[in-house]
């Protein structure tokens, strides 16, 4: 069965897993080219067909020339259809379902194929601004969930205001921008609060990893919330963390003094780390 984690082929993302909606500011033509020819490189060795829906300022032929120069055996790939360039004509309208149909056209045809999947990626930097893209971006988390394809959204930094650098940001799951041939990963303050909490949630199930005494006792939940009740998260802190109410908390947090035989949860803390 196929992998559901995939090499984005980016550097500083890694893998990434079915349905990832990503982006990418670029500078520079060759920050673009640098970058869509590593992702549609993982792709190709990953048996995905990978389709790129380029930016109108960029030439069929030219973008032809830059990927040859890029990406092994590239013409044989082209020739059988494995990497598909889709030239958007400048000054085109741009209509949000008619592109998502056309992403789910191609995905179709990539499993009919025998291929594992799609890749896709597609410019926004000529609606950056605009209800269009608002929609389309939206939409595409739904679209993606459960299908396995990929999505690389590019826009260009010459294009883009501060506001619409930050809106665009919050609606990829990752971003990254390549500027002068240099990378930089891009971070929501919901995505370092988010990585700041799997920090911490590891480091406390790091020490439960440790045997202590009624630790099979415990259900997964159990020992998920006291993983942070160790690292002294309140009820509500381990709530918002985990995705249950305060309340729910609050019962795990009786049945694991219940099960561990402790008279209160700072008994139940110290045996957990006394072993």
């Amino acid at each position: 069965m196929p992998s559901t984690q995939r090499n984005s082929g980016i550097p500083l993302i890694d893998k990434v897993p079915w349905g990832t909606h990503f982006c990418l500011f670029y500078e520079a033509e060759d920050d673009l080219f640098d970058a869509v020819s590593g992702y549609f490189e993982a792709g190709l060795q990953a048996n995905e067909i990978c389709v790129w829906r380029m930016p109108p300022d960029v030439g069929l032929e030219r973008a032809m020339s830059k990927l040859r120069a890029r990406v092994d055996d590239y013409d044989l790939h082209s020739v059988a259809g494995h990497l598909q360039l889709f030239a958007v004509e400048k000054g085109s309208a741009f209509d949000p379902q008619a592109v998502a149909r056309f992403w789910l056209t191609m995905l179709d045809r990539a499993i009919a194929s025998g291929f594992d999947g799609i890749r896709g990626c597609g410019d926004g930097s000529a609606q950056a601004n605009t209800e269009q893209a608002a929609e389309y971006e939206s939409a595409l988390p739904a679209l993606l969930e459960g299908q396995p394809a990929l999505a690389l959204c590019t826009y260009s930094l010459s294009s883009a205001s501060a506001m619409d650098v930050f809106d665009i940001v919050r609606a990829h799951n990752l971003t990254v921008a390549r500027r002068d041939g240099e990378w930089q990963f891009m971070e929501t303050p919901e995505l370092q609060r988010a990585n700041a909490a799997i920090r911490n949630l590891d480091d406390a199930l790091a020490i439960l990893s440790t045997p202590f005494p009624g630790n099979d006792l415990l259900t997964d939940r159990e020992r998920k919330v006291l993983a942070y009740l160790v690292k002294g998260a309140s009820s509500k802190e381990a709530g918002r963390e985990l995705g249950i109410s305060p309340r729910t908390v609050d019962f795990h947090r009786a049945n694991i003094i219940e099960k561990l035989g402790a008279r209160n949860m700072a008994d139940a803390i110290r045996r957990v780390l006394s072993g």
